[in-house]
């Protein structure tokens, strides 16, 4: 090997760490700097470009409210008090840092960015009594489940964000099948997943364990950021946003086990105006699925899934690379798939619906 390129490896090898640390995401990326006009170019379809959240200088640690990241601590209590915190004080950034942060629910209000730094584990716990049972819809439908790890509903210009990891626990929730229940072990289903029968809060009660949440749950929100984090063993359906306007999805990773039940990556339901870029996914069943509710209860909703651009995005697993359906009653339409990698799923495109389920799909391309 001759001096010169001696002298070229040994330049190669020394800057591979900062090569390497120009693939984090930038931490000033919560503007609309970070999401390229291009993407709305030659569109064949009239787009409003989806407004990003922006919030003030000021930031709290859930240190500050006494959250302690050993794995072990509850820090439901301190997480949501930082987040009421900058809530009240008109918004900025609720810091968790480094460390294992064991939590239950995390509820996300207006004008607020959580933020994780390197090496921050958000850990959900295993405890169903955690989670309260709550009206909700799900797989389309209204019904009831328990409380998702993280929700928001009715907020605005909100965001996660950084460089952490939320994980679900969900093989806590998984192995509960319907037919393992005892005290409901005959409990008549509604479309799979949904109960029928169930009548009173005791009743709800007894079968908890059976209504695994959705790891995100986002309702009836705008302005919403999902940027740099990775989110991981949902107990169902990761993430759900539903009846949002202005979503962006950008720089994130969503892992599921390819044996989880349920296990969408992501279900975009009734939204208006949303991005899923740069992202990767690997699901235990659809990966990016665009959805608008099921037969009456989406119909009476009459919410259509639109405008929404997804690119260059890479699924691992899933069922279905990109999906729609098969709860579309509300209509899907003006949809841009472009630049996108489906490596093992078991169908790349696929388009799903049932007869009577009504909804018009169009604008698909």
């Amino acid at each position: 090997m001759n001096t010169l390129t001696k002298r070229l490896l040994w330049i190669a090898v020394c800057c591979l760490p900062f090569i390497s640390g120009c693939k984090q995401p930038n931490e000033n990326a919560v503007s609309k700097n970070a999401i390229s006009d291009a993407l709305y170019r030659n569109l064949p379809f009239e787009m409003p470009e989806v407004q990003q959240p922006a919030f003030p200088a000021y930031e709290v640690n859930i240190e500050k409210f006494g959250a302690k990241g050993d794995g072990l601590f509850l820090n439901t209590k301190a997480i949501n008090d930082a987040i009421k915190d900058v809530n009240q004080r008109g918004g900025g950034k609720v810091i968790i840092p480094e460390g294992i942060w064991l939590t239950g629910p995390i509820e996300l209000l207006s004008n607020v960015n959580l933020y994780t730094e390197q090496n921050a584990l958000v850990l959900f716990t295993g405890d169903f009594e955690a989670y309260p049972i709550i009206d909700t819809s799900f797989e389309g439908l209204e019904t009831r489940r328990c409380q998702s790890p993280i929700s928001a509903r009715n907020a605005e210009n909100i965001a996660i964000t950084g460089y952490g990891t939320f994980d679900g626990n969900g093989d806590c929730w998984r192995p509960v099948k319907k037919e393992k229940l005892t005290a409901s072990g005959a409990m008549a289903c509604k479309d799979f997943n949904v109960p029928e029968g169930i009548n009173t809060d005791e009743e709800w009660a007894e079968i908890r364990p059976w209504l695994r949440p959705v790891l995100l749950s986002i309702v009836k929100s705008k302005k919403v950021l999902l940027e740099g984090v990775t989110f991981k063993n949902s107990p169902s359906w990761c993430l759900h946003p539903l009846s949002c306007e202005d979503f962006t999805v950008n720089n994130i990773m969503v892992i599921n086990p390819w044996y989880s039940q349920n296990g969408d990556a992501i279900d975009l339901e009734s939204c208006k105006n949303a991005l899923i870029i740069n992202s990767v996914f690997d699901a235990g069943d659809d990966a990016i699925c665009i959805k608008s509710g099921k037969d009456e209860d989406g119909r009476r909703r009459g919410e259509p899934c639109q405008n929404v651009i997804v690119k260059n995005n890479t699924v691992l697993h899933g069922h279905g690379g990109f999906v729609v359906g098969s709860e579309m009653s509300g209509g899907v339409k003006n949809i841009y798939v472009e630049d996108c990698t489906f490596m093992g799923t078991d169908v790349g495109l696929r388009f799903k619906s049932t007869r009577g389920r009504g909804g018009v799909v169009e604008n698909i391309y």
